[in-house]
Order: structure tokens, then sequence, then C-alpha cells
């Protein structure tokens, strides 16, 4: 049931948008041939004439469209009619290209506006975290950190940890022995190294039997994770160098060692990698009894955990009046939007790659689990925060998105006469195909992460 309100939510979405459209083109006289919702693959599941407008819902469900005479070289409709939208003003054009956008991005307010009236509270994004338990083996390190249950953790490595899954990307990032190495520190080791081994050149495979004098294992460098990557708008990439299997045995063998027997097969640059693979600290300070303390470093495991179980709650904002609901849903639906435009430009540039784009099935998926898990309200503003996404998807300067209409009439207006619409005709058609197969893209992410825990032991 959860999933079917995500999937109604996400088609009023839709709905709204392509309404946004329609609701321009009729308030300009535009001759309107068809409204569909869904997008035209695969068979229709229903179609209905009213007035001269055709209504059309298709089997692909997740998309829209407004099509004009414009679109139809066999329309009877005379080419210099008032009613075509190729013969409006560009300032006419330019609204109801943009009308969806403007109707989803007031969508989107509405939605967080009405979930601030009737929950009277809004979510703030952060989060107090509490130790309940600590469940790591004897052995580990975070029994003499000092920890105790019921410590309120309020910071790791100098960050604040105060949104949902700072501390399980502060214990993931710092796994112990996990086989990647920083250029510098490698360096630093090797000098090391050089200077209790001199006779041997870096990359010379040092004869078997040798005994290779290995200097003091001190801990890696501390992971510092900032802001964005704490609040998941930003990937953590701190440029490090795989091992590979031949320094990841040889780690393993030089643990703690201040000596080591060589078998010919490694070189003192082997050897620099190898033991520069170790632990990253974790310095941590807890709320205790409402004093600040801080604990002993310790660390993560192999796997990247602590050895905690923990609690959360969410700071949320009441909602006292009708002035706080307006500026209170301002404010969330600002902030989401700002997350969004900085996974966008991490996107573009590169630095998440295109197989962590996921799209409408993951989408309908987790917001499924958060209507069951948080509640109908948290749903509410999920859909609003989709609502975003999709007019800042929409508005990009992007042939076969409404940005990309909106690039030819300025085009238009600067040139003093439109684009030759053989030209524009074959823009379009090629970003739509482009288009098309970056949905198949980013549906085959989606299935891919959800049906790879059935198969993964």
């Amino acid at each position: 049931m959860s999933v079917i309100i995500m999937i109604l939510l996400i088609g009023l979405l839709i709905l709204v948008h392509e309404l946004g459209h329609l609701g321009a083109a009729l308030l300009f006289k535009v001759k309107v041939d068809k409204f569909g919702i869904g997008l035209p693959i695969g068979p229709t599941l229903w179609e209905k004439k009213v007035g001269d407008i055709d209504l059309v819902i298709h089997a692909f469900l997740f998309g829209g469209y407004v099509s004009f005479p414009d679109d139809d070289k066999e329309s009877d409709l005379p080419q210099n009619s008032p009613a075509r939208l190729m013969n409006k003003p560009v300032w006419q054009r330019a609204i109801i290209f943009s009308a969806g956008v403007i109707a989803n991005v007031i969508c989107a307010y509405i939605l967080v506006l009405l979930t601030a009236g009737f929950w009277h509270k809004m979510p703030s994004g952060y989060f107090e975290t509490y130790v309940s338990d600590i469940v790591a083996p004897k052995e580990a390190s975070v029994w003499e950190s000092g920890m105790q249950k019921g410590d309120q953790i309020i910071e790791i490595n100098g960050s604040k940890i105060n949104r949902k899954y700072s501390l399980n990307l502060y214990a993931m990032y710092s796994a112990s022995y996990d086989g990647k190495v920083k250029d510098t520190d490698v360096e630093q080791n090797f000098e090391k190294l050089k200077k209790l081994n001199p006779a041997f050149k870096r990359e010379e495979i040092i004869p078997s039997g040798i005994i290779v004098k290995l200097p003091s294992h001190g801990d890696e460098g501390k992971v510092v994770l900032n802001e964005n990557i704490l609040n998941v708008v930003e990937l953590y990439n701190p440029k490090e160098i795989k091992l590979n299997d031949k320094q990841i045995k040889l780690r393993d063998a030089s643990k703690d060692k201040y000596f080591i027997e060589t078998d010919g097969t490694y070189s003192l640059d082997d050897l620099a990698y190898a033991i520069t693979d170790g632990k990253k600290p974790l310095d941590m300070k807890v709320l205790r009894d409402g004093k600040t303390i801080t604990l002993k470093t310790f660390y993560s495991n192999n796997e990247g955990l602590i050895g905690i179980n923990y609690a959360q709650k969410e700071q949320l904002i009441p909602i006292t009046s009708i002035k706080s609901a307006i500026v209170e849903s301002y404010n969330y639906l600002y902030n989401e939007t700002k997350s969004m435009l900085i996974v966008l430009k991490q996107l573009f540039t590169g630095k998440i790659p295109l197989k962590n784009m996921h799209g409408v099935v993951l989408i309908t998926k987790m917001g499924g689990d958060i209507i069951s898990s948080e509640g109908i309200f948290y749903g509410i503003l999920l859909t609003a925060v989709i609502s975003m996404n999709l007019a800042i998807l929409n508005i990009l300067p992007i042939p076969a998105l409404d940005g990309g209409h909106l690039l030819f009439l300025l085009i238009e207006k600067i040139q003093g006469k439109p684009v030759d619409e053989e030209i524009s005709n074959k823009i379009m058609t090629v970003f739509f195909s482009l288009l098309i197969l970056l949905l198949v893209f980013v549906l085959f992410n989606d299935i891919y992460v959800l049906v790879k825990p059935l198969f993964v032991k």
C-alpha cells in the first residue's frame, strides 16, 4: 500500500507538470491536440476525446506530454492560424514551455506547507545520536575508549555528528587495513625504508632470504569528512591508490614487525605500500550528564564497523503559527533544493559516477519504505522534493526538455527568426533518443540495486 501511495504521489507530480503546460496553452488560446500521461512507448491503456483534446494514458506511466498541431505535419490547422503555437509571440511560448516547471515548484511548496499545517512540525535534517549498546568483540579498541551506554555522540575527528548518516560514514571510511593508501603517505614510508635499507633501489626486487628492516608502524591519517559528504550530497573521494594482491599479502605479513625476511618477489616500493595501509584513528567527543568528554582514540574494524548499536532522534521544528509554517516550509524547500543542485553539479563534473544515478523505480521503493517506517508526512515531503527535482531537471537547457525549448526561443530572440525547423527537429530527435537511453540505463540501475541483495549471501 505504501508503494501504491508513492506511485500515486509521483503520478500527481507528472499530472501537475503537464497541466501547467496545458493551462498556459489554453490561456493564450493555443490549440492542443493531445494531453498524454505516460510516454508513448508500448500500448495505450485509455483514450478519450474531451472537446478538441484527446486524453491519453500510456502503459509507461512515468512521463507525460502536451501535443500541439505544430507537432503533426498532417494537421488540418492552417499554417498561419493564430491558434498554432509557433505563431504566438516568443514571450507567450516561453511561458507555455516553462509553465510545467512553475507548476512543479508551486506544487512542491504547497505540499510542504500542507505538511507543516497538518503535522504542526517540520524535519530539520539534524539528528541526535546516542550509544544504546557496545557489541564489539572484547579485543576491539572501542572498549578502551571510555565510551558508555547513553553517551550522545557529538563530534568525530572535528566534525559535528548531527546528520542521519554521519556516524556510519565516519566508521565506514575509517575502516582499518582497507587496501587503499595515499601516495604522499607511501612516499614518506619509502624514505624511512630507504634510510634503514640503503643498499636497495626503489623498484629493485630484493633477493630471497634477506632481512629487511621496517620502520615503526603508525596510524594512517585521520579521515575528515565535510558537511556535504555528511549530508550525503557528495561522495567521499580521497584519491587513494589500491594495493595489489602482492602488497596486501605483504601488508598482512609485516603487521607489527620491525624486520621481515624477503621471499624474492617484492621491492622496497612494495613494502612502502604494504606498511602504509593501516588503521585510521577515530577521535570522538560525547555528551554525558551535560558534560563534553573526549574519548581515547579508537578504530573501526576491517569492515568499517565500530561495534556499537545506536539510536537517533531527529530535531523537529515546531510549527506554532501560519507565519512559522510559511517560513519553515520555504526554509525546508530551499535547503533540499540547494542539496539537489550540489548533487547535480557533482554528477555533471563526474565526481558522482553514473552508476549512482537512479530514477523513479528506486525512488518509489524508497518512498514506500519511508511511508511505512516514518509515516505519510515524510512521504509527502519526499514527493515535494521530487517535484523540485523534476522542475530543476526540466529547466536544464537540454533539447527534448522544457529548458531546450526555451534555449531555442532565446536563439530565435537573438537572431530575429526561428531556428530552422528541420535542424531543430533533428536535434530534438537525437536528444529525445538519448533521453530514452538514459531512462533505460537508470531503470537498469534501479532494478540492479533492488535485486542485488537477493543474490548476495
